[in-house]
Order: C-alpha cells, then sequence, then structure tokens
C-alpha cells in the first residue's frame, strides 16, 4: 500500500484530490491511502507517509514545505495545476506512485 499525503494550503481542494486519487487506484485496481492534511498538522501525517504531494500554489513556502518532507525522509512532488483541477485524480496518483517508487 501507498500512503500519500497531499497538501494544497486551507485543505479544502487538498481533501478533493486525495478522493480523486483514491477513486483512481481503485479502479486501476491499486490501494493506496491518501490523505489531505493542513500545514499545521504536516509533520504528524509525516510520520505515516510514503509521498508528500504539494499543490503548485504553494509556491512561496515549497522550499519549507520540501525541508520539512526530507526530514521525515518523505519523497516530495509538486502537483502540478492541471492535475490537481482533473476531476479523475489520475494524473495526481501517477505522481504520487512515480516518486513513492523512486523511494522504494
Amino acid at each position: 500500500m501507498v500512503r500519500i499525503i497531499v497538501v494544497c494550503g486551507a485543505g479544502a481542494s487538498s481533501t478533493f484530490i486525495a478522493h480523486r486519487i483514491r477513486r483512481a487506484a481503485s479502479n486501476r485496481g491499486i490501494e493506496v491511502r491518501a490523505n489531505a492534511t493542513s500545514e499545521s498538522q504536516l509533520d504528524a501525517a509525516l510520520a505515516d507517509a510514503d509521498v508528500l504531494l504539494v499543490g503548485a500554489h504553494l509556491v512561496d513556502r515549497i522550499g519549507q514545505l520540501r525541508e520539512r518532507a526530507a526530514a521525515a525522509s518523505v519523497p516530495f512532488a509538486i502537483l502540478s495545476s492541471e492535475a490537481a483541477a482533473a476531476h479523475d485524480g489520475e494524473d495526481a496518483l501517477d505522481l504520487a506512485l512515480e516518486f513513492a517508487g523512486a523511494a522504494s
């Protein structure tokens, strides 16, 4: 199982993205646990994660978020605006699997 954390700022968009990732994974028969988290809860979430997806609109905080992920030894990937907005979750899932696989 791949454990995916999505952080996009306020939380609403990350919740939708996590849901779409779970649906895409289910459609492919892939077992994932995709959860949204806020920046304030990120460190706790990273303790049980295989990959962190961060919304591109957090560009002003990407360096700090990357450092937090690195401190937890969790691969970090920037979720493009297109992947974040896609209703099928396929691109976000592919990105998560790519980066989670790089850590294996």
